[in-house]
């Protein structure tokens, strides 16, 4: 008997109602990832990333304008279809969310301490006392120097790489199954960050829990990333192993964004890989296949009619007409199919 996976999204679409009319920014996403997964999301601003993150938790609800198509299994459960009340109690205790800026998430007319014990509190139903020794503890755990003082401290006394582990500190306070890094370092200088990476990683092997990890630095997935989700104009266009994913990337805006990469070999003159214009209005989608206004491969079919997801290889789809003739340029051989 298969194991369920732990996150199962089933054509996610995300709808916002305009003055201009109904905008999709997400659409039609779907993946699955298990327990100890480290999954990246990644593309350009622009590509619907952080929008599909809140999805999955709904934090877009405060507002009217939105609606959603498809499922998001998580624990059995479809989250798009569940009341607030069951949502609050699965928010912050079985699903934790890193947002990007640590300052425009944390209170700054509460401690820090005050601030990870209310989820404690709320969640697992512990005293003041018993929250505030536990905030201690899991700031310990994130590698906070002198814990027991900075957890009586406000946010602005931190420094941002403090801020941020403050942060991820209030996420795992309850142990979630689940944690979305929405660019969780994206504020902080190379050496934070990557303390912040390691932290992550080794945060998810010791708890064994699933980590989405959205980003538009490939760089970044490289280094942690058992997995990989490579998306445009709302939609996932290629997806595989990470490793997979670098040796062979099939889509035109994969390779596009691998390219741009800094090299840390060879001639630092050399100017970087440029993708050719920018990522479209969601106002102004292109009909057919979304990248083809800036994709070197596109033909008439491109412009006319939306590719499928293909099967390269059993873990390897991608999104592409012309994948094929793109991959025998290279000199590869895959098997090729039609995903359902």
């Amino acid at each position: 008997m298969s194991k369920e996976p732990l996150l199962k999204v089933n054509n996610l679409k995300t709808h916002f109602h305009t003055e201009r009319g109904v905008v999709t920014a997400v659409n039609g996403v779907s993946f699955s990832m298990n327990s100890g997964d480290i999954i990246g999301i990644v593309g350009e601003s622009g590509s619907g990333k952080s929008v599909m993150s809140q999805s999955i938790m709904r934090l877009l609800d405060h507002t009217d304008a939105v609606e959603y198509e498809g499922e998001v299994i998580f624990e059995k459960e479809n989250l798009l279809s569940l009341s607030q009340s069951r949502l609050r109690a699965i928010r912050g205790d079985q699903i934790s969310m890193i947002f990007q800026d640590p300052l425009t998430s944390l209170s700054p007319v509460y401690t820090i301490g005050n601030q990870i014990g209310e989820a404690i509190r709320l969640h697992q139903k512990k005293s003041k006392k018993e929250a505030h020794q536990q905030a201690v503890e899991i700031l310990r755990l994130t590698g906070i120097p002198s814990p027991e003082v900075r957890v009586n401290e406000y946010p602005h006394q931190l420094s941002g790489g403090m801020q941020q582990r403050a942060m991820i500190a209030m996420a795992l306070s309850c142990e979630p199954r689940l944690l979305i890094a929405d660019e969780p370092t994206t504020a902080l200088d190379v050496t934070i960050q990557a303390q912040i990476l390691e932290l992550i990683a080794d945060l998810n092997r010791k708890m064994g829990m699933g980590v989405l990890f959205i980003t538009h630095d490939l760089g970044v997935v490289s280094e942690i990333c058992t997995g990989v989700k490579v998306m445009y104009l709302g939609q996932i266009v290629e997806e595989a192993p990470t490793d997979q994913l670098f040796q062979t990337p099939l889509h035109p805006y994969t390779q596009g964004l691998i390219q741009s990469i800094p090299k840390l070999e060879g001639d630092r003159n050399e100017p970087l890989h440029v993708i050719e214009g920018t990522v479209p209005s969601l106002t102004d989608i292109p009909q057919g296949c979304g990248f083809s206004t800036r994709c070197p491969y596109a033909d008439e079919l491109c412009r006319t009619s939306e590719p499928p997801m293909r099967i390269a290889t059993t873990e390897h789809r991608v999104k592409c007409w012309h994948y094929e003739a793109i991959n025998e340029l290279e000199g590869r051989e895959t098997t090729v199919g039609t995903s359902k």
